[in-house]
């Protein structure tokens, strides 16, 4: 497995991604077409609808589960984290930090997450800037 940086650190699931979300989109070009060119327009708008709801219910299934399980461990991982280094419980300002700053700070080795959190508190960095401000990538290969 590479390195993972930065400009690297998004996955790909290759049977979702390259393959079931084109042959999906291609069926959905099709039927759109022969609604609009065939006499039988209402068989295949119907046909056209279904795909759709499959596009978007595909969609939103593959995110939802594993990223709300996901961000419940980052969540915990990060609070476990901050209590290892400081003895102090994260959650008494954890209110004040967005989920895509806690999702950031999960790249940050433990000797540059603490500077990096009072920076975010401090100057309210966006997850990116984070991600950016860190030095020394710690990868996570297992994000959905």
């Amino acid at each position: 497995m590479k390195i993972q940086t930065y400009y690297n650190h998004i996955r790909y699931y290759t049977p979702h991604h390259f393959v079931y979300y084109p042959v999906l989109t291609l069926f959905l070009a099709f039927s759109i077409y022969f609604a609009f060119t065939t006499n039988d327009c209402l068989i295949w708008s119907f046909i056209s609808v279904v795909f759709l709801f499959l596009f978007f219910l595909a969609y939103m299934l593959r995110q939802h589960y594993a990223l709300i399980l996901q961000n419940r461990i980052v969540r915990l991982e990060l609070r476990y984290r901050y209590f290892t280094l400081t003895g102090k419980k994260l959650e008494e300002f954890e209110h004040k930090l967005t989920d895509d700053q806690i999702f950031a700070l999960r790249f940050a080795p433990d000797d540059e997450i603490l500077p990096l959190l009072e920076d975010a508190l401090k100057n309210n960095l966006s997850g990116d800037a984070i991600k950016k401000a860190v030095v020394h990538w710690r990868a996570d290969y297992n994000r959905v």
